[in-house]
């Protein structure tokens, strides 16, 4: 119950050598000790329980190109800013960012997107895509189009940083010193 109203620190439960047949998985517990534990046992066990609860919030994220994903609240920020996507509109850029550069046909983010139930027609994917990429604002490139074929989430390139420039036979050079030379950057 305290899992599913939002807390956000480990569960830990202190318990007496009777209490342990009681534990069970119902309890949504992150770990335990027994009453009479040492000061070392419980901070090693606190420690481990929250770098497990560390690791389980960093796992549902996908980070890509300038786009964060969380998929525990269902949420997208594109360069800090919040996007507000619809449902379908979420699943489309989770799906697609979490395959990077894989192009995928109409067809099959119909079924894996929408589901193998669904009757409507492929174009859907298009209306999607394109309120999708209005949406990313200046990241609409990220979502890739290949004609006849279908859609990839492209990785955004880093820009290259300019090779540094050497002046020789500057005077700001030690004479003592001449195979010294100047990186102006």
């Amino acid at each position: 119950m305290l899992h599913s109203g939002g807390i956000g620190c480990p569960l830990l439960v202190v318990v007496t050598d009777g209490g342990i047949a009681a534990v069970n998985s119902q309890w949504h517990i992150d770990d335990l000790f027994v009453v009479g534990a040492g000061p070392a046992e419980v901070d090693a066990r606190i420690r481990l329980a929250m770098a497990r609860r560390e690791g389980e919030s960093s796992a549902s994220k996908i980070r890509a190109s300038g786009i964060v994903i969380d998929e525990a609240s269902y949420s997208a920020k594109a360069k800090d800013r919040s996007l507000d996507l619809t449902f379908k509109e979420f699943e489309l850029l989770r799906f697609l960012a979490s395959h990077p550069s894989h192009v995928f046909t109409r067809e099959q983010l119909l079924s894996e997107v929408w589901g193998y139930d669904y009757f409507g027609g492929t174009r859907t994917v298009d209306v999607h895509v394109r309120r999708l990429r209005a949406k990313l604002g200046d990241l609409e490139s990220l979502i890739g189009t290949v004609r006849n074929v279908g859609y990839c989430f492209n990785i955004a390139e880093e820009p290259e940083k300019p090779a540094p420039v050497v002046i020789p036979d500057d005077p700001m050079i030690d004479s003592a010193h001449p195979q010294q030379e100047r990186i102006a950057v």
